[in-house]
């Protein structure tokens, strides 16, 4: 008992949320647990090993974390020193624009997205995009508010949770979880830095109850929804298959079926992770690399006319692979998370991975090592969170959506302007 304990103690003298261990210990975690994939992998006829790119995505990264901080280095301010006294003014302006533009959302009608996915979907493309802004808008806020305080007590912090809780329930009725759990997350290293040291034992056990409760709520969105409807339409395709395949895909469907629908939505995102990653690693090796077609695809979606978004191509890149054998990967009208090493492979192949996660690596170091020098009671705390937090959500979801990149660029450049104290990083 008394080695447990000992060991206990050195795991939580970890730092949780550093450069060197949180995003690359959820990396890891998030594939581990797609192993346990209940015969799904046989069903999708997996033969691509996606290990290769995992492990050169972390690699990459932690060259770049390292560099960056043996060298010190930190984001410039790139001579908009002067513009630093306006950013809090700046973000208040975004929070009332995604507000208005939420209430308009709701007001315009097309129903609320956590009753039917098909209503989520049909939201004003629009709206929706300048709506994000409130979430965002109030945890840039409350999260700096939080920093500046000298004392804070445990009352305040149950009234600015209260305030987070509230705005992130707004977004739990769109039927929105990417929102939630950045705010979650960038809120818990916010407290960790802040309020309390959140230990790694703690972390661990909260990190598998928000899992559950993520997966459970995916899982009863799927099951809820509304089959009349064409969006919800759940029909294979329709394809000739010789007696033997049909018996063997009777026999794999069975086999998963043999667990019950509930236990496997605990990992399904991982392990369609997995799927996805392992199909668009296939598919490059037969039809060649995007070469950027991707990547342009998230700023030619807000171009006049018809456009492909990023994830609408992934669905068509990955079910390419699988239409022929009787199943889809993902329903043709609904959009794929490719995860950040697919988005990275398919345009540009284990060199865009490596370059992408290098990056990644250096920008993180870089806002950390800002962190450590302006002090925790300061705003580059707030971007750090952030930062790290949405980078390491995207290495389920990818990064392709316009309103993120956004995002990230503003709180890192607030980041490198805005004025800070001298406090040194301590607990």
């Amino acid at each position: 008992m008394n080695k447990l304990k000992q060991t206990f103690a050195k795991v939580n003298k970890i730092d949780t949320f550093s450069p060197y261990f949180f995003l690359p210990f959820i990396l890891m975690l998030y594939f581990f647990t797609s192993l346990f994939d209940f015969h799904r992998f046989e069903l999708f006829n997996l033969r691509t090993s996606i290990w290769p790119a995992v492990f050169l995505a972390v690699i990459c990264y932690y060259i770049g974390v390292y560099i960056i901080d043996k060298l010190q280095w930190t984001i410039p301010s790139f001579g908009l020193s002067f513009l630093g006294k306006y950013v809090v003014h700046f973000i208040l302006f975004l929070t009332v624009l995604g507000l208005v533009s939420y209430v308009l959302m709701m007001i315009s009608g097309g129903g609320l997205g956590i009753s039917d996915e098909s209503n989520r979907r049909n939201l004003d493309p629009k709206l929706n995009f300048f709506a994000q802004l409130l979430w965002y808008g109030v945890l840039l806020l409350i999260s700096y508010k939080m920093i500046l305080e000298k004392n804070i007590t445990w009352k305040k912090t149950l009234i600015y949770g209260s305030i987070y809780a509230a705005v992130m329930f707004l977004f739990l009725l769109m039927g929105y979880r990417t929102p939630l759990i950045i705010m979650l997350f960038t809120g818990i290293i916010i407290f960790h830095y802040v309020v309390k040291r959140v230990k790694l034992t703690w972390f661990l056990t909260a990190l598998f109850v928000i899992g559950v409760a993520f997966s459970m709520f995916g899982f009863l969105r799927v099951v809820t929804e509304d089959t009349t409807k064409e969006f919800n339409n759940r029909e294979q395709p329709d394809v000739e298959l010789s007696e033997t395949d049909k018996e063997k895909l009777l026999s794999v469907e069975q086999k998963v079926n043999l667990t019950p629908k509930w236990i496997r939505s605990i990992n399904g995102e991982s392990v369609t992770g997995h799927i996805v990653l392992s199909k668009i690693i296939e598919y490059t090796q037969q039809e060649g690399y995007l070469n950027g077609e991707l990547h342009a695809g998230i700023f030619s979606t807000i171009l006049p006319g018809e456009q492909v978004s990023p994830r609408m191509k992934v669905t068509e890149v990955v079910n390419s692979l699988s239409e022929a054998e009787g199943k889809y990967i993902t329903r043709p009208n609904r959009t794929t998370t490719p995860t950040f090493i697919g988005q990275l492979f398919l345009d540009g192949g284990y060199l865009l991975v490596a370059i992408g996660f290098f990056l990644y690596g250096v920008l993180i170091s870089l806002i950390y090592n800002k962190v450590k020098q302006g002090g925790i009671r300061s705003f580059h705390s707030v971007a750090y969170a952030f930062v790290i937090t949405v980078f390491t959500v995207s290495m389920h979801t990818g990064l392709l959506d316009l309103i993120f990149i956004l995002m990230l660029g503003f709180v890192i450049l607030a980041s490198a302007i805005i004025k800070t104290d001298k406090k040194k990083l301590s607990y």
